[in-house]
């Protein structure tokens, strides 16, 4: 048998060991495994002219779909988070301000050509409940699928209609969490220029529920140009609160703690006879086994060493 390629598992992509000291390089970010996200961009007659003239009028002029740039940033980022890389995008607030009209299911690879020109029918108001329902309604879906937390960015530009019915629904949601009938929910509010209501989206957002803490988190971006920014930050910040982590060793002895974030690559020793390890984040627990040791010390797997980047920091790796 060759022990040399003994299975990887997630969200480990390489584990070697060279005398007792093991290096594993994180495959991606364990604090967001089992994650499943969806976007919602407000579709509401006041976004029209962000996504610019369509049919006859977007041919008279060179008029810029302001919307579509940043909409396909975030897919391109959220589905790096995502555990099958697939997002449910969606405009909300279209028709009598309440529908909800679903762009379909998108890969992180369709991000740089996808076409946003905004909603069949703009919204006539700004009804927020419909998305909630939307979202709860798709991560049942999914758990059953093995999502283990979810997460709904939405996104708008203007005062909300039902926001009591928001918090109220928000309440229920929060008591399902906590009752283990749902996996755990962020909704992450980010409202874009001057029309928003930041009171209301305050109160909507700090509301705190007993065995779950926030379920919300809101920030206001002056312009569209700054919306898939404040979205990376506010997902960071969301997702990694349960930053760091603990390896042990077979017998469930701590062999390393992370206090803070962890680092792509992470490095520590194990006892001899020691066949594996486990690795704890957020109070999930991966355990990988333990290749037997590498014996060419030629070092020919410096081209293996630490990529500099730690999860959950600030470089996301792209230019605007």
């Amino acid at each position: 048998m060759a022990h040399k390629h003994e299975v990887i598992s997630k969200p480990f992509s390489d584990v070697h060991n060279k005398n007792g000291r093991v290096l594993a390089t994180l495959l991606h970010d364990p604090t967001v495994e089992g994650l499943d996200v969806a976007l919602y961009m407000d579709g509401s007659a006041s976004m029209e002219d962000e996504y610019g003239p369509r049919g006859i009028l977007a041919k008279l002029g060179p008029v810029k779909n302001q919307v579509e740039p940043q909409m396909r940033w975030m897919l391109e980022y959220l589905a790096n988070k995502d555990r099958d890389s697939v997002l449910r995008v969606a405009y909300w607030a279209t028709g009598d301000g309440s529908q909800i009209e679903v762009v379909g299911d998108l890969t992180g690879a369709q991000a740089q050509s996808y076409k946003f020109p905004g909603p069949q029918y703009y919204g006539k108001g700004t009804v927020m409940l419909p998305v909630l329902r939307d979202y709860v309604a798709y991560i049942r879906k999914q758990s059953e699928l093995g999502a283990r937390r979810g997460l709904a960015v939405i996104i708008t530009d203007s005062q909300i209609y039902d926001a009591n019915d928001v918090r109220a629904y928000s309440e229920q949601v929060a008591k399902e969490i906590a009752g283990g009938r749902l996996p755990k929910l962020n909704f992450v509010l980010v409202g874009v220029g001057d029309q928003v209501d930041e009171e209301q989206m305050e109160k909507i957002c700090h509301e705190e529920y007993p065995g779950v803490g926030h379920l919300w988190c809101h920030r206001i971006a002056d312009r569209m140009e700054e919306m898939a920014e404040l979205v990376a930050v506010l997902v960071d910040e969301t997702m990694t609160v349960a930053s760091g982590g603990v390896i042990y060793d077979d017998k469930g002895n701590v062999l390393k703690r992370y206090e803070s974030r962890l680092p792509a690559v992470l490095e520590f020793d194990v006892p001899p006879g020691c066949k594996s390890f486990t690795l704890e984040v957020g109070g999930t627990k991966f355990e990988q086994m333990i290749p037997e040791e590498d014996h060419h010390d030629d070092d020919d797997d410096d081209d293996h060493q630490m990529p500099p980047q730690t999860y959950g920091g600030g470089g996301h790796g792209h230019s605007h």
